[in-house]
């Protein structure tokens, strides 16, 4: 049973490495090409704690994490100030615009800090129509690689603004 508690957005800080690891790799497999993770070694050790880490404290990223009810329940990152890297919410806490607070928080921040007229994400192949219902298109056909199957997507950052 959930409560009305605000979801609470904050840049992400070292110590919620392991939080946040433990998250995105509960949902992983939806990124997979096999739901065993087979061949997607290079995609799990860029979700390990350790990697995490790194990109919260890489200055090129911008990571924040969102908590419900004292729960860690999504996360995203924006890499170069134009590049969706991570969105991933809990699976308790999808379907009720955690993932979309998240993205549009993240994609505000890094147009206000470095305005680029498009941000591009890789989307997992369940997560398309979301990117879509955002105003993402995509830039081509489904893509498989090193163990991922992803769909290249681009959005002009003025779609932001005429309300889609």
């Amino acid at each position: 049973m959930t409560t009305n508690s605000p979801l609470i957005i904050r840049p992400a800080v070292a110590t919620d490495a392991e939080c946040v690891s433990q998250l995105i790799c509960s949902v992983a497999n939806c990124c997979t090409i096999s739901p065993a993770g087979e061949g997607a070694e290079l995609f799990y050790s860029s979700i390990s704690p350790q990697a995490i880490s790194s990109y919260i404290n890489d200055a090129n990223f911008l990571y924040l994490v969102g908590w419900l009810n004292g729960k860690l329940a999504g996360v995203v990152a924006v890499r170069d100030a134009r590049h969706l890297f991570h969105l991933f919410v809990a699976p308790a806490c999808q379907y009720q615009g955690i993932g979309k607070a998240l993205a549009l928080r993240a994609i505000t921040l890094s147009s206000a800090a470095s305005p680029s007229e498009t941000f591009t994400v890789n989307a997992s192949l369940p997560s398309v129509p979301f990117y879509v219902r955002l105003g993402f298109q995509p830039l081509g056909p489904k893509i498989e690689e090193k163990g991922v199957a992803f769909v290249p997507m681009q959005l002009p950052t003025s779609a932001l603004n005429s309300g889609s």
